[in-house]
């Protein structure tokens, strides 16, 4: 029985993994999947046990962009169900990671690069290709894919739809680490435990920073005085033990 596209997800050690699910179709998302995302990742948000999230596809596959088959005729609809998607992805207050096997592209490059991290298997390939359908990407994902890249690398991977491997997606700031084929999943699992060991706190205040925000400034250093987290920092180091952070628990 062929198993109907979905998002699958699990929360184990602190980490929530969201896994993109439609194999017959390398793992293109369908219109009720980028509809579910937003809900999905706004209950693993609150989730006081979750720490970090993984977004990553099932089998060898990332995801290769929308399933223009449900969803119809691209156009405004496509756009904003997409759009809706990244920006909550983007907007998740934990540490985010794309770990990436095989295609990435379309819809999945727009997914991945609304994560904080992505680390790559080696032999995986990137493309944004609106320019292959008359498209007009849309511009809160144009503006994050330069923030990301730069200018010049944004505009050849949207002016040519062509795909990148992993050593120009690497030089070109698109992914963060290249992993030899098998590795990829201990490398996330193992950087995972570190992100999840690590003060909230910090990695909260420093996404908002990130973003180029520059309203919450007192707001940090209001939560830093009143969380105690800098203190027991401190005596960790000096005690040379591994610090018990509270923020957020």
């Amino acid at each position: 029985m062929e198993q109907q596209p979905q998002l699958e997800h699990s929360v184990s050690d602190g980490v929530a993994t969201v896994v993109i699910s439609n194999r017959a179709k390398r793992n293109a998302m369908t219109a009720a999947m980028w509809r579910a995302l937003p809900g999905l990742l706004g209950g693993l948000a609150a989730d006081r046990d979750v720490r970090a999230l993984v977004l990553t596809g099932a089998g060898a596959t990332f995801c290769a962009g929308a399933d223009i088959a449900s969803l119809g005729a691209p156009g405004d609809e496509q756009q904003t169900l997409a759009v809706r998607a990244e920006e909550a992805l983007a907007a998740f207050p934990k540490p985010t990671l794309a770990a990436v096997r095989g295609y990435c592209v379309g819809g999945g490059s727009q997914l991945a690069a609304a994560c904080d991290l992505r680390f790559a298997e080696e032999g995986a390939l990137f493309g944004i290709t609106p320019a292959k359908l008359g498209i007009v990407y849309p511009a809160s994902s144009t503006r994050r894919l330069v923030s990301l890249v730069g200018p010049s690398a944004a505009k050849y991977l949207l002016f040519s739809g062509e795909l990148i491997d992993t050593e120009r997606a690497l030089r070109t700031g698109l992914v963060d680490e290249v992993l030899a084929p098998g590795e990829l999943g201990k490398r996330v699992a193992e950087f995972t435990r570190v992100l999840v060991s690590r003060s909230q706190l910090t990695q909260a205040a420093a996404k908002e920073f990130a973003t180029g925000r520059t309203d919450r400034d007192a707001y940090w250093a209001e939560q830093a005085r009143s969380s105690g987290d800098t203190a027991e920092g401190v005596a960790a180091f000096l005690e040379r033990r591994t610090p018990r952070f509270t923020y957020g628990v």
